[in-house]
């Protein structure tokens, strides 16, 4: 199947979703804890965090537009510039998937789906209890998006919980081990069974 862009600006608005959503493979699905200056504790799930770097280590996220539709997650992030970033298992997906749902600020998605929050090390932020993978965040900066009005929100990374038979010698993390789930499109889950690790590639000497 062929598609134009003239052909794609004209797709029905929830199959344009989906396929735009899809068509650049697997993406790591994270569910994201914050808190209001109120107190209220936020979970969100996100499919769009990326690796910015590792010295010093920074990692981001895509927001949509915040001007027409409030967005909790950075609101709350506005307040208090700390948040976390915790892997999404298998036995909680369902859990983790619903806090897309659009609720109310005043309501905690950690209420509403029994997610249970953690308090490591007095981090201001709520971790995921379930989670195998836990990040502790600080917001850094944010860079606005101008074709869309989106943005990016870099945060670097302050403090690391994970599984300890996760970690491998080298530092590598099994998430397979741990059943972590990938998003395709928007609510597409997959959960990887096995890795094959290819290694550092150096120029082969002719």
């Amino acid at each position: 199947m062929h598609y134009s862009e003239e052909d794609i600006e004209n797709l029905e608005k929830v199959f344009r979703i989906n396929l735009i959503n899809s068509c650049s493979g697997y993406k790591s699905a994270n569910l994201i804890g914050s808190t209001s200056k109120t107190g209220i504790n936020n979970l969100a799930i996100f499919s769009s965090i990326t690796h910015l770097g590792s010295n010093p280590p920074l990692l981001g996220f895509f927001l949509r537009p915040t001007e027409i539709v409030p967005r909790h997650t950075y609101l709350n992030i506005k307040d208090n510039p700390y948040y976390t970033i915790n892997s999404v298992q298998s036995e909680f997906v369902d859990k983790a998937h619903h806090t897309s749902a659009k609720y109310d600020r005043e309501v905690s998605e950690f209420d509403i789906t029994k997610i249970e929050p953690e308090y490591i090390n007095n981090f201001p932020a709520p971790f995921v209890k379930s989670s195998s993978v836990k990040i502790g965040m600080k917001f850094v900066e944010e860079i606005k998006i101008n074709h869309n009005k989106s943005r990016l929100i870099v945060g670097k990374i302050v403090e690391l919980n994970i599984d300890d038979h996760l970690i491998s010698g080298d530092g590598f993390i099994n998430l397979s081990d741990a059943e972590v789930a990938t998003i395709s499109g928007c609510d597409g889950y997959s959960f990887p069974v096995s890795n094959s690790r290819k290694g550092y590639q150096k120029p082969q000497k002719s």
